[in-house]
């Protein structure tokens, strides 16, 4: 059996892989991968610390948090259509709706 530190590392892992890409990247395509990788990584460590204690409440949330990242990426995907068809551009930069 793997140890759950295994797991926590492999977590935090691809957590940082996901902050790097929120904060270098300016797509929002990629941004919007980046946050459902931070969301993946902490659905790992749920159900690691599920598995290692015994409990099934960390697996019920993680399909909590599921129904969670799949809204967002639906809302997040239209988002980006309608700023695409906008201003022909998903780059965060060149994107500045506010301003008139």
């Amino acid at each position: 059996m793997i140890e759950l530190n295994y797991f926590l590392l492999l977590s935090g892992i691809l957590f940082s892989i996901g902050v790097t890409g929120v904060l270098i990247r300016r797509n929002a395509i990629i941004i919007f991968m980046s946050i459902e990788l931070m969301l993946n990584s902490i659905n790992l460590s749920l159900v690691a610390f599920s598995s290692f204690l015994g409990n099934i409440t960390g697996q019920i949330f993680v399909f909590f948090v599921m129904t969670v990242a799949a809204a967002e990426a639906a809302v997040g995907l239209a988002i980006v259509i309608s700023l695409y068809r906008n201003k022909e551009t998903v780059n965060i930069d060149e994107i500045n709706i506010l301003k008139r």
